[in-house]
């Protein structure tokens, strides 16, 4: 009986995760690690001949991260690490600039596309119970739209860097909500028929690519952190970072847990719409950035986001055919939740 034990133990399927203790290493079956990896190859961008055995395993990896955590590493994406680093490297240039130089290049909130361009430092609040977030961000949401981009003298490559890997963001987003779908055993477009117009002044997707200056030289007011803790409004984001660290997912125990850099992954997670969506089937999970330690004061972190929204004119209704959330407008919804993340500012007329 004993032996029998043990060789169905053996045979357990390892799953991969992102050890919640660890800056970055990988175990197997630890009780401590919650976020999988999942190899996305089977659907990375420029695959498209799928065999249903390898979509449908990879489809459930993905529903258990999505409905437990809320947070999956894909890898095998199709999008390079050196596509994420000509990013964070054009990114880093933009944020070393003069402040009077960055300003001309400031979100206005009044503005139809109303969360695009600079956003300095502690203007943000995504925890309204803590001072404002010590981030700058720079906020693209329109591809061909209105927004003072940085002139090319003062940084060459800016706007086509950051177009680009818009782009690569938009279609991988769309492949994940075509395997969110499947998740749900809906049809494979009912996500990505809502979500058409990513990149026009009708969708409010936003590629965000975030710089966290040093510390050293900052007073850092009680209570304040790098970014405060907030679930993401829209559909899906993808996130990108390096691997400074500083990022935790909030567990299910309610303790947050590390989720380190993994070279090569895209950290998926769920938002907030798309969990009204199916009715609390998938999570929107909570997360936030620390300080670095002490003896790391004087280093910056960057990280790539893409928070993926549905179309502006969408109303959003349970999945599912229930009524456990009302109907509402994917617009209004997340205009509501921004205008919170900068009240502080907009109580004071600031943009930037």
């Amino acid at each position: 009986m004993k032996r029998k034990k043990a060789m169905l133990t053996k045979r357990r399927k390892k799953v991969r995760t992102a050890d919640s203790e660890s800056t970055g290493s990988l175990s197997f079956n630890s009780p401590k690690m919650d976020i999988p990896v999942v190899n996305f190859n089977a659907y990375k961008l420029g695959e498209d001949q799928i065999p249903d055995e390898r979509l449908s395993v990879m489809t459930e990896e993905i529903k258990q991260a999505f409905s437990g955590t809320g947070f999956v590493y894909l890898e095998n994406t199709g999008i390079e690490q050196q596509e994420v680093n000509r990013v964070m490297d054009v990114s880093k240039k933009f944020f070393l600039l003069p402040e009077d130089t960055k300003k001309l290049c400031a979100r206005n909130s009044d503005h139809e596309n109303f969360n695009d361009g600079w956003v300095s430092s502690e203007i943000e609040r995504l925890n309204p119970l803590r001072p404002g977030d010590l981030k700058e961000a720079f906020n693209v949401s329109t591809i061909d739209s209105e927004l003072k981009w940085p002139s090319d003298a003062a940084i060459p490559e800016f706007r086509e860097v950051l177009d680009s890997f818009f782009r690569r963001c938009k279609k991988l987003a769309l492949r994940v909500l075509e395997v969110t779908a499947l998740c749900l055993g809906l049809e494979r477009d009912f996500f990505v028929s809502k979500h058409r117009l990513i990149g026009s002044n009708k969708n409010c997707t936003t590629f965000r690519t975030l710089y966290y200056p040093p510390l050293h030289k900052v007073i850092v007011k009680p209570n304040q952190i790098r970014c405060g803790e907030h679930s993401d409004y829209g559909s899906v984001t993808l996130l990108f970072q390096d691997e400074s660290g500083g990022l935790e997912v909030m567990h299910r125990s309610g303790q947050y847990i590390s989720a380190p850099c993994i070279p090569g992954t895209v950290l998926v997670n769920i938002a907030d719409l798309m969990q009204r969506w199916t009715s609390d089937v998938l999570v929107s999970t909570s997360h936030r950035v620390l300080l670095p330690p002490d003896d790391k004061m004087n280093t910056s972190r960057q990280s790539v986001a893409f928070f993926v929204h549905p179309d502006k004119d969408e109303i959003i209704s349970c999945c599912d055919g229930s009524n456990k959330y009302p109907p509402v407008s994917a617009l209004q919804y997340v205009t509501d939740r921004v205008d919170v993340s900068y009240e502080n500012a907009n109580k004071k007329n600031l943009s930037v």
